[in-house]
């Protein structure tokens, strides 16, 4: 081996590395663009580009000294740096979620432990002004090793973070060879089992900076409010001896407004000398108002330019607040991922993910479970957004230490904390990673809360770490939801833990919580588990976070789904691979496609929803007589009226029939008012009031007039029925002398009139075949229908459904009788609902009534046997003709929508083309209904079908069957099944978030004993 094994050491996390420091990028000049440092600094030599590169399966089958100066590379390819090197086709992609990849047994790792050496030829021209250089590494995973012309330079370990070398004496005027090999493992792999697939390389930038040979190395920025100014201290420590340090602030304007100059200052954190200046009047950060100050750092020959943004965050009781205002974070976690550069994330791909957040109306991102590029930071300063750093740092493949009662919840976590939380070997490995998350992000406004990392049990190692944070930065919070698992039977110190914070707890539980722990903030570090069809409880939440002042808020896990693009399908659609497709063991499978997002970026309705769930503000009472309404703002810092404006709608039968606009008093943050919106209601017909909210002023990422959200209040008329189902139902008929024809046999009943031939199936009691004018109205016999493709959040339930054999229901009709009424025929079956080995589900009381034109009317009356678990859906399943493609209805729309996955949707008259209904999720699964309908119309070049129900439906249109959607692993697998498939629905279970969240709640289960579901379906002769 040409290395020796600090990889396995614990005692050698760093070697020859310069001690942690905040991020910056010196100059000679000012540079007023920080994210642009990078390019732009005179100081700063970027070393990305194409580096020679050669991938070996273990670290014993590199026998060659690669980095020796005179050494020629042979059989080395090109890769960029940065990049991870699984996705240029060396080793193979890893996901999984708790589990180890690699055998328990710390500090080691696999013995076959893959690698990469890179190799990359640079000129470097020295300067008089700044002779030092210092190489810089802001992420490599897992570990590597440097040299630098033939002679080493040093080790280091911790995937997201920067490591920086001092390599002046190294250096030679002109051209250097610069070598690096990464593992794929060391010891400090077992502190990176992030949920994510595993990735390694060189994944961040790689450069070097010129300083001068005295010069600032680190400074740390603290800002405090007083009556009517804002203090900024700036401490400093030095490379080599003191130098003479100025300060200079200037406002967001350029304008000049405190300056100073270091003194002699001793700290506990090491600082020799500090400025402090005053600043009259500040302008206060915040996300809503993100409002940054320039701050130069000018000494002989080197100037620093940084953002200030004067902040101060406390909690007071159980309730936090920043600048004296109480906040409620609307938050995501958000891993680096992309579907084609893995977790390598460029300006533009975070500056896209920010602005999408804004676009959805959060407020707040935890970096779960790293810290991010330091430019993200940079970003969210300027953009607005609270953060949540978390250090490099989750050992949750501890919690499958095969134990002996790990059945008993005590026994479990006492085994897991073990290994490593509780170890005092780990003590130092821990410290060091929540140190470097520390230091290099202490001077950023945004990083509001230090998080010591994820899912790590709790012991002596936090404990220590969380002591250290406390003392070096009070000025912030600290979190760990981890601490919630340890050794019962020993004691902790949670003191220097400022919240509770839990996961994927149901409202009671948490309610629960609270009560137990009652002297903290309160928060849901990851709720709402966004996966694949849902989340589908973003309201109830929402309602419990506002109303509990203990609650500071939540973030939604996740934020993007993460997957490996594969190209395109021969049908066109993007291939995306996710755990298992590559063969890896152990992987878990799609557990990775749980954002709210595509790994595109294309917005999906989780992320819909959650924009007008968290709009700015809501009409939360109506005086319809009075036409006063009362407004609530959910801003926490700006007045309501200087941040949006406001519209109001009236519709009737989904159509407007009147709008203007609303004059918004002043709302202060998280108050009330009363405003005035006189509305006239027409008699008859469903009638709402639609009240609209629009960004008054243009930002740096939204436009003037975008739509932030919207109320929908229904309003009452003369008639309360549901006036468009009574006008379609009642429909007058064109009566004919001549009544329908039936005909008899054992298994069918054969209705004829002059337009229609209907056929009934007696055994099964539905309809066999349809048609009108000569066409098919069914091409495939009439289903009652109670399965769907289950989603992700259905993957627990769905396994009591499969046991239940719901996918293998079919219909069946004990009795069958028919009369003719008139020009009428009515047919009556005694039916259930069954499946092979278990007993029927459910008995149906059916009456059919087809009238002379061919409209038919379904009355059943249902009785479940309460010992099987709740539906998944009940309702009618038609095949019609692949041509009948346009889809019109009058519901809830225009995006997808459940009973508990509804508030995105507005109800409106709409049309599309059945494809258009189809969202579609990498894991194909129930997707496309739309809730709250009073009709339902498809149309092709001949005929149209139109579903009415007595109370409102809902629907699907698709071109898939729920067993293709099923069965298919993917959706470029998915294969149309040659019909319009139109399922009409009495109600379906409602979407939730079980799939790592709580159970669905029990009001949008569809769990009722007794229902009656009528119905009313009209097909008839397109008008030409």
């Amino acid at each position: 081996m040409i290395v020796p094994r600090y990889y396995e050491n614990l005692d050698i996390l760093h070697d020859r590395t310069m001690p942690n420091r905040s991020y910056y990028i010196p100059a000679s000049r000012r540079m007023d663009d920080l994210v642009e440092h990078r390019t732009h600094s005179d100081r700063m030599q970027l070393l990305n580009g194409d580096w020679e590169f050669r991938y070996y399966d273990s670290i014993y089958d590199l026998q060659d000294a690669f980095y020796e100066t005179e050494y020629v590379p042979e059989g080395y390819d090109k890769i960029p740096v940065p990049s991870v090197w699984q996705m240029h086709g060396y080793d193979a992609h890893q996901y999984t979620n708790i589990r180890y990849p690699f055998p328990l047994d710390p500090p080691y790792v696999p013995q076959e432990n893959p690698c990469g050496a890179y190799v990359h030829h640079f000129t470097y021209q020295k300067n008089a002004e700044a002779p030092r250089a210092y190489l810089n590494f802001e992420g490599v995973d897992s570990c590597f090793y440097v040299w630098l012309n033939g002679t080493y330079v040093g080790y280091s370990q911790v995937a997201h973070s920067t490591s920086e070398f001092d390599v002046t004496e190294y250096l030679n005027e002109g051209d250097n060879k610069l070598a690096v090999l990464v593992l794929k493992w060391c010891d400090g792999s077992y502190l990176e089992d992030q949920d994510k697939f595993r990735m390694s390389g060189i994944f961040r930038d790689v450069y070097l900076l010129r300083r001068p040979e005295q010069c600032i190395f680190d400074y740390y920025v603290h800002t405090a409010m007083q009556a009517e100014h804002a203090e900024v201290r700036v401490e400093f420590s030095y490379l080599g001896q003191f130098v003479p340090t100025k300060v200079i602030i200037y406002n967001k304007n350029g304008v000049l407004v405190g300056e100073g100059s270091a003194e002699a200052s001793h700290s506990d954190g090491g600082y020799t000398h500090a400025a402090c200046i005053k600043i009259s009047e500040p302008v206060l950060w915040n996300p809503e108002a993100p409002y940054l100050y320039t701050m130069v750092l000018e000494t002989a020959n080197e100037v620093i330019t940084d953002r200030v943004g004067i902040r101060e965050i406390c909690v007071q009781g159980t309730v936090i607040y920043v600048n004296g205002k109480q906040i409620k974070f609307r938050g995501v976690n958000r891993h680096d991922s992309d579907p084609v550069t893995g977790f390598t994330i460029g300006i533009d791909q975070m500056k896209r993910d920010l602005f999408l957040m804004k676009q959805h109306n959060f407020n707040a991102i935890r970096t779960s479970h790293y810290p991010n590029a330091p430019q993200f930071y940079q970003l969210c300063d300027q953009y607005g957004f609270f953060v949540i750093d978390e250090a490099d740092l989750e050992s949750h493949g501890a919690s499958q230490l095969y134990c002996e009662n790990n059945a008993d919840w005590d026994k479990h976590v006492a085994c897991w904390n073990e290994p490593f939380a509780d170890n005092p070997d780990w003590m130092e490995p821990t410290l060091d990673r929540i140190q470097r998350c520390v230091m290099r992000d202490k001077n950023r406004p945004c990083v509001v809360i230090w998080s010591m990392g994820n899912e790590s049990a709790y012991g002596c190692t936090f404990e220590n770490a969380l002591a250290w944070t406390k003392a070096f930065d009070p000025s912030r919070l600290t979190h760990y939801e981890g601490s919630y698992y340890y050794n019962r039977d020993k004691k902790y110190d949670f003191s220097n833990i400022d919240m509770y914070s839990m996961m994927y707890r149901t409202i009671e539980t948490a309610m629960e919580d609270m009560q137990d722990v009652p002297d903290k903030p309160y928060l849901l570090v990851e709720y709402s588990h966004a996966m694949g069809n849902g989340p589908g409880d973003l309201e109830d939440y929402f309602g419990m976070i506002q109303s509990v002042d203990q609650v500071c808020g939540g973030f939604v896990w996740e934020w993007c789904d993460h997957a490996i693009y594969k190209g395109q399908a021969e049908n066109g659609k993007a291939m995306y691979w996710y755990g298992g497709d590559h063969g890896e063991y152990p992987h878990d499978g799609n557990f990775c496609l749980d954002g709210l997002v595509f790994p595109d970026r294309t917005p999906g309705t989780g992320v819909i929803e959650y924009k007008n769930v968290y709009r700015p503000a809501r009409i939360t009472a109506y005086d319809q007589k009075t036409g006063t309404a009362v407004l609530r703002s959910y801003m926490d810092f700006v007045n309501l009226r200087d941040y949006c404006t406001a519209g109001y709608e009236v519709t009737c039968d989904g159509l407007t029939v009147s709008s203007g606009a609303i004059d918004l008093p002043s709302v202060d943050p998280r108050q009330q008012t009363e405003v005035s919106i006189p509305v006239t209601v027409p008699a008859g017909g469903r009638c709402f009031l639609k009240v609209s909210y629009y960004l008054k002023e243009e930002t740096e990422i939204l436009p003037a007039g975008y739509v932030l959200g919207f109320d929908e209040l229904p309003l009452e008329n003369e008639d309360s029925r549901n006036q468009t189902n009574v006008r379609l139902w009642y429909a007058e008929e064109k009566h004919t002398d001549a009544a329908p024809v039936v005909e008899e046999t054992d298994r069918y009943l054969t209705i004829t009139a002059e337009s229609y031939t209907y056929v009934y199936n007696k055994l099964k009691g539905v309809f066999e075949s349809m048609e009108l004018g000569g066409a098919a109205v069914i091409t495939k016999p009439m289903e009652i229908n109670i399965w769907r493709a289950p989603t992700d959040n259905d993957k627990k339930i769905k396994l009591e459904w499969m046991d239940a054999q719901y996918d293998r229901s079919t219909s069946r009709s004990y009795q069958t009788e028919y009369q003719i009424v008139g020009n009428k025929v009515k047919i009556h079956s005694v039916m259930s609902v069954q499946a092979v080995s278990v007993q029927r589900f459910m008995d149906i009381d059916a009456t059919w009534t087809i009238s002379e034109q061919g409209a038919i009317t379904v009355c059943m009356d249902v009785v479940r046997d309460m010992q099987f678990p709740e539906l998944p859906r009940f309702g009618l399943r038609l095949f019609l003709p692949k041509e009948m493609q346009q889809v019109r209805y009058c519901g809830i729309g225009p995006e997808e929508s459940y009973c508990d996955k509804r508030i995105a949707g507005s109800y409106g008259v709409y049309s599309a083309a059945v494809s258009d209904l189809h969202e579609d999720y990498i894991r194909p699964q129930e997707n496309g209904s739309h809730c709250d309908c009073d009709y339902v119309a498809l149309t092709g070049d001949s005929m149209t079908f139109t579903a009415v129900g007595a109370k409102p439906i809902a629907f699907n249109a698709s071109v898939y069957t729920q067993e293709e959607l099923t069965a298919k692993n993917h959706n470029y697998e998915l294969v149309p099944c040659g019909s319009t498939v139109l399922c009409l629905d009495y109600a379906q279970a409602g979407i939730g978030s079980q799939s790592c969240g709580p159970k669905l709640m029990e009001q949008y289960q569809l769990d009722e004993e007794t229902f009656r579901f009528e119905l009313k379906m009209i097909p008839t002769i397109a008008s030409v």
